[in-house]
């Protein structure tokens, strides 16, 4: 078993740090918001004032952050984990922030500091299971360390070198978005043609989009949308698809229009919502506004 610090207890944080104190982890965490480490520290884990603190003496430090800022200032910010992580130790980042967000922090870590990113594919209820798909860019030699760390997760792809599951991630984001605002507009446009809801959703559910309507289909059935994956960090990656695709000069219309949804879902108060919130905002029903 690994010494590990744990930072960032979040809807998907912890569950995940969970898992790894029920495999038998010796876990460290810390949160912005100390609350939200009591569970934690209920089960077992120790509760560090600092993430510097988090990372005394570790394996490995784990990330698990709402976009690039936030991964700056744990790392970097007074008190980061940069402040303490040294040779042989590895910095793991989880989060959704992109490659070139990856890319800047593996080249400012202390020298002898491994940097792996393995974002993951999942919400909560997969995170609680040990199921998620966990994307890795690692290097081959760093890769047994992080395999025996993260198996109590879910399943890992190694999908290339550092930057290459960061990558990946945004390009199945891409695919996340799509799929709820088809599901969206299927609505939609059968209602208008006098089809019956329910029955419409049996049958959207045996389409290629049939695992988002399953997965989807209570809330849209009950109009409330606890959240798993709240819709303003849908919107977060999907803004970060059309920057990376805007960047290398490929236009992506199935992209944008997806995330012009969410934006729209956003600005009527869903963002701290599911993301299928959008869903309400696409056929027009009306919307929650609060979780």
């Amino acid at each position: 078993m690994a010494r590990l610090a744990f930072v960032g207890l979040g809807l998907m944080g912890t569950p995940m740090a969970t898992r790894l104190l029920e495999a038998g982890h010796d876990l460290t965490v810390w949160n912005r918001t100390a609350e939200r480490t009591r569970p934690l520290a209920d089960r077992g884990a120790s509760v560090a004032a600092t993430p510097a603190q988090a990372a005394a003496g570790v394996d490995a430090a784990i990330t698990m952050v709402a976009n690039p800022e936030a991964l700056e200032q744990v790392v970097f910010g007074a008190d980061g984990l940069a402040a303490t992580l040294g040779p042989g130790q590895l910095l793991i980042d989880m989060s959704t922030v992109g490659p070139d967000a990856v890319s800047s922090v593996a080249a400012r870590l202390p020298h002898g500091v491994g940097m792996v990113d393995a974002p993951v594919r999942g919400s909560v209820p997969e995170a609680t299971a040990g199921r998620l798909a966990i994307y890795v860019g690692a290097d081959p030699g760093d890769l047994p360390r992080v395999q025996a760390i993260l198996a109590p997760l879910g399943t890992l792809h190694h999908v290339g070198g550092p930057g290459a599951g960061a990558a990946t991630k945004v390009v199945v984001n891409s695919t996340l978005g799509a799929a709820i605002a088809a599901f969206g507009e299927a609505l939609a446009l059968g209602e208008v043609l006098g089809l019956d809801r329910p029955v419409l959703l049996d049958t959207l559910a045996d389409t290629a989009i049939g695992s988002t309507v399953k997965a989807k289909r209570a809330n849209v059935e009950s109009g409330e949308y606890p959240p798993n994956f709240k819709l303003s960090l849908a919107l977060k990656d999907l803004r970060l698809v059309d920057e990376l695709a805007h960047r290398a000069g490929q236009r992506l219309a199935v992209a944008s229009a997806s995330r012009d949804w969410l934006e729209r879902a956003a600005q009527a108060g869903a963002g701290d919502l599911d993301y299928s919130a959008v869903l309400a905002t696409i056929t027009g029903d009306r919307t929650p506004t609060r979780a």
